[in-house]
């Protein structure tokens, strides 16, 4: 067995695919923009990142017009996106497995809190969870570091070899690399092998049973 005894999620495309409702607002909030944007491969290009980011780097806003789409995204997304998710096959189990095994399981996730909260508990997933933690709605904690230190201080502020975690995208990885934490990379999200691999994730899994099968030396 590994020697992690606080294991912490991404949401997005590590425990739940959101594409319909991210990409759906993603969508409503570049109309808003005056962007019309149809191909689904670049709406999907915005699952992980934080969102202001993403408006920035793929459809060159600035900050002002950047976090102005963060906000009508956010309008649509608090109506239609919780029930737009879909938990991954088997993920509530190799969840439970780690929780029967008395690791202590946490959400770290640059969607906004109240969101992340709302997910878990629509799909029954908040019972496997010591915390949920995510990103601010005032948005002084967005950054994926951020939300790591935050989620990291709410639980007793365990020891970085202690702490393990588990995302889909480079960003999950550079902000565990922040604080000497290492990262498991999901091959079954929205980051590809050489994206996680590239960021130093100390190991890939192909579907959720490898993230217990590989915490718990199976």
């Amino acid at each position: 067995m590994k020697p992690y005894t606080h294991i912490l999620f991404d949401l997005d495309g590590t425990i739940t695919d959101p594409a319909e409702g991210i990409t759906t607002c993603v969508r409503h909030a570049l109309h808003c923009q005056g962007i019309e944007e149809e191909n689904y491969q670049n709406l999907c290009r915005m699952i992980g990142p934080p969102l202001a980011e993403g408006f920035r780097d793929f459809y060159d806003m600035d900050e002002e017009h950047a976090w102005q789409a963060v906000r009508d995204f956010r309008e649509l997304f608090a109506r239609i996106g919780v029930e737009k998710n879909i938990p991954y096959p088997g993920m509530k189990e190799a969840l439970l497995r780690l929780r029967d095994a008395g690791k202590v399981l946490c959400v770290a996730t640059s969607k906004p809190e109240p969101f992340a909260r709302a997910i878990a508990d629509r799909f029954g997933l908040a019972e496997c969870f010591d915390f949920v933690g995510g990103a601010s709605l005032d948005d002084t904690r967005t950054k994926k570091a951020a939300v790591i230190e935050y989620v990291l201080a709410s639980v007793g502020s365990p020891k970085p070899e202690q702490v393990l975690m588990v995302g889909d995208r480079r960003h999950d990885v550079e902000g565990a690399a922040a604080f000497g934490i290492d990262c498991v990379g999901v091959l079954y999200g929205y980051g590809s092998r050489e994206e996680l691999t590239a960021a130093g994730a100390c190991f890939l899994a192909e579907q959720p049973a490898d993230i217990a099968d590989y915490v718990l030396g199976k």
